[in-house]
């Protein structure tokens, strides 16, 4: 049987001419397609909005979320989590780290947030 490891690098590797499919790109603690971002909990990925590419220059990473919860508490949960992980906090929802910037953003539909993740190359 293929690991999961392996089809992630298969993934990495083709990610230039396709998106990896959701299911070989981790569990529900992490942001689908990353392994260094994880979901707050309460969270859980929408499959069907992940992207992932991985081009000489960096990762391009788009995905979602959904989950229960308040905004204040997203923002605590990600200002405190990403720095202990190497992201440097910019401003709110974007974050720097080793020539990536990532972008998270978060709406309220309801009582229900729906997060959205984006990786990409780039500077501070």
């Amino acid at each position: 049987m293929v690991g999961k490891r392996n089809i992630l690098a298969a993934c990495l590797v083709l990610g230039l001419a396709a998106p990896c499919p959701v299911s070989a790109q981790g569990s529900d603690r992490f942001v689908a397609g990353v392994t260094d971002v994880p979901l707050m909990p309460g969270l859980r990925a929408i499959p069907e909005t992940t992207l992932v590419f991985d081009k000489p220059d960096g990762r391009l990473v788009r995905a979602a979320a959904r989950g229960d919860g308040d905004q204040a508490a997203l923002w605590t949960f990600y200002d405190e989590t990403l720095p202990q992980l190497g992201w440097r906090r910019l401003g709110r929802g974007h974050f720097f780290r080793d020539g990536e910037n990532l972008r998270i953003s978060v709406e309220k539909n309801d009582s229900i947030l729906i997060v959205r993740f984006a990786i990409a190359p780039g500077s501070e």
